[in-house]
């Protein structure tokens, strides 16, 4: 009976939405009267939302940033300076950490679901189109119409989010992770350089596979960190066990990606072509030199921070946080030359510099959708509830957390307070603000840059976010989706491919297998059924392009 009354409320909006016009508003004011008739769509949040306090049940994924100093998310300054402004608290539960995939299986499968459920719905069996056509979370296009005017105006005044925000038949199902500016906020990740190994030696930051080659080898033969050994790793990282797949942020240096990719129009999977046989040939040679550290899947965490904190790291892949900002902050005492800089990504062999991932997406497959569970009479204060954090205000909220305690406003940026960079309780930079926004983490925002402006201490850290927004994403598919036949068919061959592509891969790099198998490999992939995921990508993709 819920579900049928849910059906019907959202009918008449979709018809009495026709009728209705949108305008802008401030975000943030306290009318005389929250009751908003359906004929009415608002242009403003009012602030408290209801005069009847009420709780949201929510589900999402747990972080351990936030864990560091906090139990849930709902203890958050941000979250707790929502409750106040607008009259609803959310009850959050978590899974265990590391186990939110099996246990929304779970979840889903259940009769009575929480009324919100945030999620990475690329990793729901099935997408969001599933969910829908199950009634387990509702299509949001009417609401979004009525009841939220700060995402219905950056849907309507950007034409890449109303792409990418919506299924393939229009249907919006979540509040996402936005990063509207996508380019800076998506280029936080790349190759990683000693940039003082550099100037000893009298090298330049590499741009090519050939200067990548020539670093690699003086790294390796002339004594960079200078304890008179041959001790030095010119290329290390930690991948997990067997794993080289993270050697393909060298592949766009060959004009491939280690995946799916565009030629033009036209989607190929990178592993089978020519150039990803120039790929592996280079890489298996580097191996054979000892330019690649052999204990590159074997190490954990605790190896790889010992093998950059005691100079024996030349480079590596990673985040100007994690990568970076991390090693600055340990080496700030010990090495004060100690200096890491992020290279470009490899020029390929038609001029261009590819980014092995999209950096222009900006809807990620991360929101928050409501539940077939919710209570329908509710529904337009979730929304608005829901909508507040896309307004001026909450986006400040819920990207800085308190003004003047955990940020201060600088003329257009922001800096963040010592609540933050110095935290007296001795929590990093990163879990300091977990417990008070949620921009370094990821949730229900448009996630601002000038949290990342703020959080970028050291030159070499602005300098590689600079240099890597530089790369072309003309090799990356953009956010498709595949309709629940098709991710069913590209799943049970991929599956397959992955497999193989990673213990081949893996073997003619480290040289138990001769390059000679990689036409062996092509051909092993193509039975495998390549070209039927191809097809499937491909389709979406055309229907991506048509929205």
């Amino acid at each position: 009976m819920k579900k049928r009354m849910v059906s019907i409320m959202l009918s008449s909006l979709l018809t009495m939405a026709l009728l209705a016009g949108c305008t802008g508003g401030s975000e943030t004011t306290k009318p005389d009267d929250n009751t908003v008739t359906p004929s009415e769509a608002l242009t403003e949040i009012p602030l408290p939302i209801t005069s009847e306090p009420f709780t949201i049940e929510y589900w999402r994924a747990n972080d351990a940033k936030l864990t560091a100093s906090l139990g849930n998310f709902g203890e958050t300054a941000a979250y707790k300076k929502k409750e106040e402004l607008t009259g609803i608290k959310a009850n959050f539960t978590h899974p265990p950490l590391g186990q939110q995939r099996d246990q929304f299986n779970l979840l889903i499968s259940t009769k009575q679901l929480p009324d919100v459920i945030y999620y990475n719905w690329a990793d729901a069996v099935g997408g969001p189109e599933k969910m829908i056509k199950d009634g387990r979370i509702i299509r949001l296009n009417e609401l979004i119409d009525q009841y939220a005017p700060n995402l219905k105006r950056i849907i309507e005044s950007d034409p890449d989010v109303k792409k990418q925000i919506a299924l393939d038949d229009g249907t919006i199902y979540m509040f996402p992770l936005m990063k509207l500016d996508a380019l800076k906020l998506n280029a936080t990740s790349g190759l990683i350089i000693r940039k003082d190994w550099l100037d000893k030696l009298g090298l330049e930051v590499p741009t090519t596979i050939d200067e990548w080659h020539t670093v690699l080898k003086a790294f390796r033969e002339q004594d960079p960190n200078g304890n008179g050994k041959a001790d030095e790793l010119p290329f290390t990282g930690n991948w997990g066990p067997g794993n080289l797949t993270k050697l393909h942020d060298f592949a766009p240096g060959f004009g491939v990606i280690g995946g799916f990719q565009l030629n033009g129009d036209k989607v190929e999977y990178g592993p089978i072509q020519p150039g990803y046989r120039d790929f592996l040939e280079n890489m298996s040679t580097w191996y054979k030199e000892g330019l690649i550290d052999p204990e590159i899947m074997t190490n954990d965490g605790k190896a790889f921070d010992y093998k950059v904190t005691n100079n024996l790291a030349g480079a590596y892949q990673g985040g100007v946080f994690s990568g970076m900002g991390k090693y600055f902050n340990l080496m700030r005492d010990t090495d004060p030359n100690f200096n890491v800089t992020g290279a470009p990504w490899p020029i390929s062999p038609d001029g261009t510099g590819y980014s092995s991932f999209n950096l222009e997406n900006k809807v990620l497959s991360y929101g928050e959708a409501i539940t077939s569970s919710a209570d329908e009479d509710k529904l337009k204060y979730i929304v608005q509830w829901m909508d507040y954090n896309y307004s001026e205000d909450g986006s400040d909220l819920f990207n800085f957390g308190i003004e003047n305690e955990s940020y201060v406003k600088e003329g257009d940026g922001v800096k963040f307070t010592e609540v933050i960079t110095d935290n007296p309780q001795g929590l990093t930079y990163d879990q300091a603000l977990a417990s008070y926004a949620l921009s370094i983490m990821d949730g229900p925002i448009n996630q601002d840059s000038r949290y990342l402006d703020a959080l970028l201490f050291d030159d070499g850290q602005r300098a590689a976010n600079e240099e890597w927004m530089k790369a072309s994403s003309a090799l990356t598919l953009p956010t498709i989706r595949l309709t629940t036949q098709e991710a069913s068919k590209s799943t049970s061959i991929m599956s397959q491919v992955d497999t193989y592509l990673n213990e081949t891969m893996t073997a003619i790099i480290n040289g138990q297998k001769p390059i000679t198998e990689f036409d062996k490999m092509v051909e092993t992939i193509k039975s495998m059924g390549i070209d039927e995921a191809i097809a499937v990508h491909q389709a979406a993709y055309d229907r991506y392009q048509s929205k």
